[in-house]
């Protein structure tokens, strides 16, 4: 096994957790009822808890000497692999459920993948993280089918954060030619099979809830090289401003 192709694998996936949290945290007294801020808060700590414990095992295993917080706190944005997806702004609350919804049908499918993953650590995270998981495609989708068969205004706004975040959807289940090596040592699922699922499951449950897939001239993607929207970089800075500012600082 390849030891930094594997750390970049968990870095992809602490990342992704990481910013979609800290996405989530944005909503803490703002949401439309106070038990939606309580739901989005419950959900951005179990992505962080998630997070802290795939980037304290990234960091074993790149065997650099960096902690979940080095790795969280210390990095610039073209280091960090998080997918586009969880960096794009909440939007209105119709928007937040739709991000949230595309993540967490992938989710779904790729922490019972790494499951069956002959690496104990990995394996032993996603069978926890998929209790989590099952509550959190609960919540996302029974709000995405209220907003979308409720008024027009919902489902109008439903229809609107599709047609802003799809394009990012495609780079969910890419693997870059070094971590096919994983999928041979069986330590990381092949996503091909996950993409066919995750797209015939999606679109089923989009057309039920009368909503159309938004058509695109082309996909965004560039997480794994760390090639990002604008507004990672804004979320960097709110999110690493104590530490950058007083590095090594503790409570």
């Amino acid at each position: 096994m390849n030891a930094s192709v594997f750390s970049q694998f968990l870095l992809h996936i602490g990342d992704s957790h990481l910013i979609l949290s800290h996405r989530l945290s944005e909503w803490c007294g703002h949401a439309p009822e106070l038990e939606l801020d309580i739901a989005l808060a419950n959900i951005g700590l179990d992505l962080l808890g998630q997070a802290r414990t795939v980037l304290s095992l990234a960091g074993e295993i790149e065997g650099q000497g960096r902690d979940e917080d080095r790795l969280a706190y210390f990095r610039h944005e073209r280091e960090y692999r998080n997918l586009l997806l969880t960096e794009q702004p909440n939007g209105d609350f119709g928007q937040t459920i739709v991000r949230q919804w595309l993540m967490d049908h992938y989710h779904a499918l790729l922490f019972r993948a790494l499951s069956e993953s002959k690496h104990e650590g990995l394996a032993a995270f996603a069978v926890k993280s998929l209790k989590e998981v099952n509550y959190h495609q609960r919540f996302s989708s029974t709000w995405m089918e209220r907003l979308s068969l409720g008024t027009t205004t919902a489902h109008e706004k439903i229809q609107h954060g599709l047609a802003q975040l799809w394009r990012f959807t495609d780079e969910l289940f890419d693997l870059t030619p070094e971590e096919h090596s994983l999928v041979e040592a069986e330590i990381i699922p092949d996503l091909a099979p996950l993409k066919h699922i995750w797209q015939t499951r999606v679109t089923e449950e989009l057309t039920r809830l009368g909503l159309q897939i938004p058509e695109l001239g082309a996909y965004r993607r560039g997480a794994k090289q760390g090639l990002h929207t604008e507004h990672l970089g804004y979320v960097l800075a709110e999110m690493q401003y104590m530490q950058r500012s007083y590095p090594n600082m503790v409570w």
